[in-house]
């Protein structure tokens, strides 16, 4: 699956069967805030919202920035794999 990051808007997405999914987030003070993940029903079980959500912390890790998942899919995510856990905030 590719996944692209639209900067100017703040935010991963990824378009599967013609349909978009998506990770939005800002950036405050050295810390990367998830702040919505939206992958419709449609297109959902298959996985993408993890992919999104790797692609936020992986972009983080690069930037040298923390993450903050306020969104509780992003949340969830986080506490299931721990080799992100350095960059938690």
């Amino acid at each position: 699956m590719h996944v692209e990051h639209q900067t100017d808007s703040h935010r991963f997405t990824t378009r599967v069967d013609g349909t978009m999914a998506e990770v939005d987030y800002r950036i405050s003070d050295g810390v990367l805030e998830i702040t919505h993940t939206g992958v419709p029903e449609a297109i959902g079980g298959r996985g993408i919202g993890g992919d999104l959500v790797r692609a936020a912390f992986e972009f983080a890790r690069s930037e040298g920035l923390k993450v903050r998942p306020l969104c509780s899919y992003a949340e969830a995510w986080s506490r299931r794999h721990a080799e992100y856990a350095d960059l938690l905030a």
